[in-house]
């Protein structure tokens, strides 16, 4: 790269501290990144090779080290053009570290627009950067969400007024649970109690259907459930926290008769590691399974009389059930979550749905999708199709028991 008056190759960019970038993911056809302003919460996605350049803006390399990394990773030199342009971007969306949020000189690109701060990533082309059309706009942001009118209703509640603050106070008081010498033996055991509730299904079952007789019991169960949910929301925000991650809001949500808790976790997915955005998201439903071992310990082994011995079957029945629908792969479950983050991909469902559409077709379109989505994409179908089927047949053997009993 050329040292011209206006983009000096001394020039060392930086990044703001808040600034997150995620490992690469599919999208469609294309291959992209997620960049988040942690601060603002907007985010918006680039291409893998603005990302390489982006990435590499630590405030230690200089314009032309970062070139001539470029140019050794994909055989092209950047002119002074298109590092205006894309410190441009950088500088107007705010990303910039003091000092470095002027760009070294007047960017011949119009400032774009910073995405909105509802979390939904404006897209910027990928290869914008690399192919000096960074001024390829940047969606207009949308206007900001209207906060939902709280009614009788419908609605939501806020119930901590720092709830990262409260995230960290749970941790540290119950953070230990996460080492792996306490959460390998809770993991074994539940391992182990779902194998109990498979085995004696259908005495689990006739348990619930008796439950359903006794309005005192049930009502207790209820209750138990309920304080499993809110337990899974806390587990979410925890184990982020435990990763690094950032908790903005707890609170209570209401669509009546339904009244469940939230915990928004706002950037698991700039985690480090896929292991650890996997286990952000699984946490809540094996938080579930962790809640019922002192019921099934009971259950097994404590001398109840046989109301109580009834409603802890069903309890565990009935919990089970509730942490193995939430690893259902279907947005908005957490099992979306996972799969998402096995496929490494971004709009898993919608990206699968149009590519399907065009491979049956026999689409030339189909053909142009990078390997990894062509197997990406039928493995989370199948994968999908398989888990509703077994569902499925796990609920008409249920109910032919019930009958049948």
């Amino acid at each position: 790269m050329s040292a011209a008056p206006g983009a000096p190759a001394a020039y060392r960019p930086a990044l703001r501290p808040r600034v997150l970038l995620s490992d690469p993911l599919l999208d469609g056809a294309a291959t992209v990144h997620l960049i988040k302003d942690a601060e603002t919460g907007s985010s918006f996605k680039v291409g893998p090779k603005e990302h390489f350049l982006i990435a590499r803006m630590d405030g230690e390399r200089s314009l032309a080290e970062i070139g001539e990394e470029y140019e050794e990773e994909y055989g092209r030199r950047l002119g002074d053009a298109h590092w205006k342009r894309l410190l441009g971007l950088l500088g107007a969306k705010g990303l910039l570290a003091a000092g470095a949020d002027a760009s070294p000189g007047p960017s011949t690109a119009p400032p774009p627009r910073a995405a909105g701060s509802s979390g939904a990533p404006a897209a910027v082309p990928p290869g914008a950067a690399a192919s000096g059309r960074v001024t390829a706009s940047v969606p207009p942001a949308p206007a900001p969400p209207v906060p939902e009118k709280r009614t009788l209703l419908r609605g939501s509640l806020p119930l901590v007024a720092d709830a990262d603050a409260t995230t960290a106070r749970l941790h540290r008081a119950v953070g230990f649970l996460l080492a792996p010498a306490v959460l390998a033996p809770l993991l074994a055991l539940t391992l182990a109690m779902e194998a109990v509730v498979l085995v004696r299904a259908g005495e689990l079952l006739l348990a619930v259907r008796g439950l359903l007789a006794n309005p005192v019991l049930l009502t207790g169960t209820a209750v138990l459930l309920w304080v499993s949910t809110a337990l899974h929301e806390l587990a979410h925000g925890v184990v982020a926290r435990h990763y690094g991650g950032r908790v903005s809001e707890i609170g209570l949500r209401w669509r009546l008769p339904a009244v469940i808790m939230y915990c928004t976790v706002d950037d698991y997915l700039y985690f480090g590691t896929r292991r650890h955005r996997i286990a952000t998201a699984a946490a809540g439903a094996v938080m579930n399974l962790i809640f019922l071992l002192p019921f099934c310990a009971l259950w097994l082994f404590a001398p109840l009389d046989d109301a109580t011995h009834e409603a802890f079957a069903a309890l565990l029945l009935l919990g089970s059930v509730q942490a193995l629908v939430m690893l259902v792969p279907l947005p908005p479950l957490d099992g979306y979550r996972i799969a998402s983050q096995l496929a490494g991909a971004t709009g898993l469902a919608a990206s699968t749905g149009v590519y399907l559409r065009l491979a049956l077709r026999r689409s030339p379109e189909a053909a142009g999708y990078p390997r990894r989505a062509r197997i990406a994409y039928p493995a989370y179908a199948g994968a999908t199709a398989l888990v509703l089927a077994c569902a499925l047949a796990a609920a008409v053997a249920g109910v032919h028991h019930l009958l049948t009993a």
